[in-house]
């Protein structure tokens, strides 16, 4: 009767972890403003997903589910990806869930694809008023939370040429709001037909995107 009961408790428990390593998912925010938030969802996110269950042995789903900033199912998600070139605009409904989810545990990583950054920025400043958005130093755990990139945010395209930054919003001494800015991380993502990027350059785009998923997971 005892062997019993334990073989029960070991499957209840077995099947319990495997529910959990499948389902686990991320998402796209589709936000307001007329951006092309779509823009990392074709091949982008799952690319970075594969690499990330091959390298660093996550188990994320490969579908990329689309959630907007003021739905109750963002909850569902340890992960949310925003990008885009254009206009951004979070209503007051989508402040109040977007912050409670980022308050209670939820990440937040922004990718500016080139054009977001005039818009972004107001909104950022509309979700946390009394936090500044920062700069991180090279030390930052999230450069070195699996693979060590000592120079910090690695430099994917160029656009203006400027130097590659990534800032944040911290609270309770943990980075709840990564903006990656003057890299484009998600265009290194993507599959090597689309930009021709060389391996080496998705490479290092890759395994920064699994460092902030990886710091995203376990803080």
């Amino acid at each position: 009767m005892k062997n019993n009961f334990l073989l029960i408790i070991f499957w209840i428990v077995f099947f319990s972890i495997l529910h959990t390593a499948q389902a686990q998912k991320i998402a796209l925010l589709k936000y307001h403003g007329g951006g092309d938030w779509y823009a990392n969802i074709t091949t982008s996110l799952p690319n970075l997903v594969k690499y990330a269950n091959e390298h660093i042995h996550t188990k994320i789903n490969t579908h990329i589910d689309v959630v907007t900033p003021d739905a109750p199912e963002i909850f569902n998600y340890p992960f949310i990806h925003m990008t885009g070139h254009g206009n951004v605009f979070f209503s007051v409904e989508d402040i109040k869930n977007l912050r409670k989810y980022l308050l209670n545990g939820g990440f937040l990583h922004i990718d500016d694809n080139y054009g977001m950054d005039k818009y972004i920025r107001k909104e950022i400043k509309k979700l946390f008023p009394e936090v500044k958005l920062q700069e991180l130093p090279k030390t930052h755990p999230i450069f070195n939370s699996f693979y060590h990139f000592p120079n910090g945010l690695p430099k994917i395209h160029e656009h203006n040429g400027k130097r590659p930054q990534a800032f944040g919003i911290i609270i309770k001494n943990r980075l709840v709001l990564l903006y990656t800015y003057e890299t484009d991380l998600g265009d290194g993502w993507e599959s090597e037909e689309i930009h021709h990027d060389p391996w080496e350059v998705r490479e290092k785009a890759l395994k920064m995107g699994c460092n902030i998923l990886y710091y995203a997971f376990t803080n």
